[in-house]
């Protein structure tokens, strides 16, 4: 009886591995110099970006094969290195190493996500503790976002939890401490809110957990300026061009929350997003307008520019 019972034991465990790697195929991840399979993508518990959230990162995406805007993802990635003083690869090794994943998965469309941290090194929050960095690179197929939320809008909520000040934590460096933005999700969260809208030290609109603020009011776009303690995103920059090119005029200011809730249209951006439309701040409903539809069916021009581009 107590062989028969190991047996099936044994069996039932074989078959849920089986199971597991049907649903979860093979990925490759790019670490320090070298392509492995994400079972052997492993780091120290002793790693300071585990420790104490020391270290950068970066997220891109690729079209058909191509990484939009990679020139200036990889030059932030190097100023954000170059703000905490961390030796990370150069540009020319990233931008390889990001080439090589997408090659091992076999991916077009994608969200690839580049980490350096301080590396492996003894207790102590010393950066010369470390010796070396430790470079991380993973891509995963990209999925999109419900086509409803760019024809309804999605929701988003002011924060309780205000933006990190300027002279703590410099919003320019994308650093892997990320727990004041987790905060603000997890009040959007429980509020029922896709995204959440920090406040600044001084009660100004600084920026979402993860995106740029936009919003039209007085026929002006009009979004946070990097005076309010913002990332500099990428998209939001594109975005800020494309609209002066085409004859929107953009303000880049200091707005209080009375601005945006009494704006005419609201969206936000970022690199896998987009331009995401806002139907709801806090219980104030907005319709998803002209201008909206506007940007995004330019930036989406864009895109199909710079992989053509690419391609030459």
């Amino acid at each position: 009886m107590l062989d028969v019972s190991i047996a099936k034991k044994k069996s039932a465990v074989h078959n849920v591995k089986q199971y597991l790697k049907r649903r979860e195929p093979m990925a490759y991840i790019f670490i320090n110099d070298k392509t492995v399979p994400d079972s052997e993508a492993m780091i120290s518990v002793y790693d300071h970006g585990f420790l104490y959230g020391d270290g950068i990162y970066e997220t891109m995406r690729s079209y058909d094969g191509v990484v939009f805007m990679r020139e200036q993802h990889l030059e932030r990635l190097s100023r954000s290195a170059a703000f905490i003083r961390l030796k990370a690869p150069s540009e020319k090794f990233v931008e390889e190493a990001v080439r090589q994943t997408l090659a091992a998965n076999g991916l077009a469309d994608a969200y690839i996500r580049i980490t350096v941290s301080r590396g492996k090194g003894p207790i102590g929050l010393d950066p010369d503790l470390c010796p070396e960095p430790t470079f991380v690179v993973f891509a995963q197929e990209f999925r999109r976002y419900p086509e409803s939320w760019y024809r309804d809008g999605v929701r988003l909520i002011l924060a309780g939890t205000r933006r990190n000040p300027v002279d703590a934590v410099n919003p320019r460096i994308k650093s892997l401490n990320f727990l004041n933005n987790i905060l603000a999700k997890i009040e959007a969260k429980d509020r029922g809110a896709q995204e959440a809208v920090m406040l600044n030290e001084g009660g100004y609109i600084a920026e979402g957990t993860i995106s740029n603020i936009f919003f039209m009011k007085d026929e002006l776009l009009r979004t946070p300026s990097l005076e309010a303690g913002i990332l500099d995103g990428i998209t939001r920059d594109l975005v800020i061009s494309l609209a002066r090119r085409n004859g929107v005029k953009v303000e880049e200011g200091l707005f209080l929350p009375q601005d945006l809730l009494e704006a005419t249209e609201v969206f936000y951006t970022n690199t896998t997003s987009e331009i995401m439309p806002v139907s709801m701040v806090d219980q104030r409903p907005f319709i998803v307008g002209e201008a909206t539809r506007f940007l995004h069916r330019l930036y989406r021009e864009e895109v199909v520019k710079y992989v053509e581009a690419s391609r030459r």
